[in-house]
């Protein structure tokens, strides 16, 4: 695989629903980084399991993930409750992590000419995926917080959806996530703890951009 280099890395674990995609996205568009929701593309390979049933296997995946364009992870439907429940299941798949492992280094490490590094987000991406990156953070919440945010994120899409429904999903999606065998969520001693609880978008970003601008001497 190709490495690019003199780029900038930054990696981000966080729960569900923490705010770490709205504050990636916001770095990325900052620092001309591509930017990743590595989370995108299990919820993804769950909206097909979903969708097509007995046609889903591992060779039908395969041939998706290889044509796998960004704009396919722009899908509304991805960010459905039952789509995400789904997502937390296939992540637990070696196979499926695998294939999915490829995907993510090569925009890592390799991302388009146009950018000057790279951004992904994620459970795993400050031990696993991009362990030597520039900056890492850990983005968090308290549950109900992040159980709310989801909550409002959903109701444009299903007016019918209950907050309660939600709190049960995240904290579902918890459990799976930090207590799983394979790549589970977990802060490492090098990243820093970024508590979006009682903060604002800005206030978050700021403070990551502190960080940022303080190491890369701007």
């Amino acid at each position: 695989m190709n490495k690019r280099k003199n780029i900038i890395k930054v990696a981000i674990d966080s729960p569900a629903a923490a705010g770490a995609g709205t504050l990636a996205k916001a770095i990325s568009n900052y620092y001309n980084l591509f930017y990743l929701d590595t989370g995108k593309i299990y919820r993804f390979i769950a909206f097909l399991k979903i969708k097509f049933g007995k046609k889903y296997n591992f060779n039908f995946i395969k041939k998706k993930i290889k044509t796998l364009k960004i704009t396919d992870l722009e899908n509304k439907e991805l960010i459905m409750d039952k789509v995400g429940t789904e997502a937390s299941t296939v992540s637990k798949d070696a196979k499926i992590r695998k294939l999915v492992h490829s995907f993510q280094l090569n925009f890592a490490y390799n991302p388009p000419k146009k950018y000057d590094g790279s951004c992904l987000d994620g459970r795993d991406i400050t031990y696993n995926i991009i362990p030597d990156a520039d900056f890492k953070f850990f983005i968090t919440a308290n549950v109900n917080t992040r159980a709310l945010r989801r909550f409002k994120e959903l109701k444009k899409i299903n007016k019918k959806i209950k907050y309660k429904e939600v709190l049960k999903s995240i904290k579902k999606r918890d459990k799976s996530d930090y207590n799983r065998k394979i790549s589970p969520l977990k802060k490492t001693k090098d990243s820093v703890l970024i508590n979006t609880t009682n903060l604002t978008k800005r206030a978050c970003f700021l403070k990551i951009k502190k960080i940022i601008d303080r190491k890369l001497n701007i």
